[in-house]
């Protein structure tokens, strides 16, 4: 993690500015034909995404997601305000913070006829302290199981971009928490090992250093 943590003032005109005073493009790109995955699809910054990709005419959208009751309550709430045919959404169960659920998920993804993109927008967010895996819990799900479900769908989006001659897309949405984290008692090299260890730790740091993590190894 090498990014400078921001002031309060800067976090304040940043955030202030990115609110306030940018307007966001209306998405107006063709999807036809495309097939794509959302994980955390039931909620949020995922809901809206499968949204527009139904809205834009994609052939399928995966809702991936950790509860499928709420999965489908999100496919029900987008059928109804695009008016699309209920075959265009699948949902699909994830859970992030097991290795085994991921694995299935990603040997499930390989049955696909193709895949164009998988946009990674699931995650944790939490002030507490909790071990998952071995690992501590932000590090184990927003790095740890992204990335190893980066890599498991990896093939099949190589394998899509070949057979149907189009770009397909990998995406991890990040956070400007990232910012945010001084780090407090990081003072080490080996971070997984240090993460274990909660004494000392800031609690409102773990979710931004995680981000930090995340955007790090995808380089």
């Amino acid at each position: 993690m090498s990014a400078t943590p921001l002031s309060a003032a800067s976090i304040v005109a940043m955030l202030f500015h990115s609110q306030l005073l940018v307007r966001i493009p209306y998405p107006k790109s063709d999807f036809s034909g495309q097939t794509i995955i959302v994980t955390g699809s039931n909620t949020g910054l995922g809901l809206e995404a499968a949204r527009h990709l139904v809205r834009l005419g994609a052939s399928k959208v995966i809702l991936a997601v950790r509860t499928k009751a709420k999965g489908e309550a999100a496919a029900a709430d987008i059928l109804a305000s695009t008016r699309a045919a209920k075959n265009v959404i699948d949902v699909w169960e994830l859970d992030l913070s097991s290795y085994d659920s991921i694995k299935a998920f990603g040997k499930r993804v390989q049955q696909l006829e193709r895949l164009d993109a998988l946009i990674q927008n699931a995650g944790v967010l939490s002030l507490e302290y909790k071990i998952t895996n071995g690992e501590e819990a932000h590090l184990a799900v927003n790095v740890i199981g992204a990335v190893l479900l980066g890599l498991l769908v990896l093939p099949k989006l190589r394998e899509s971009a070949a057979k149907f001659n189009t770009r397909t897309r990998l995406s991890f949405v990040g956070s400007d928490a990232m910012y945010m984290a001084k780090g407090k008692g990081l003072n080490t090299e080996n971070l997984f090992d240090r993460l274990r260890r909660k004494e000392g730790l800031s609690a409102g740091d773990l979710y931004g250093i995680h981000v930090a993590l995340l955007l790090s190894s995808k380089d």
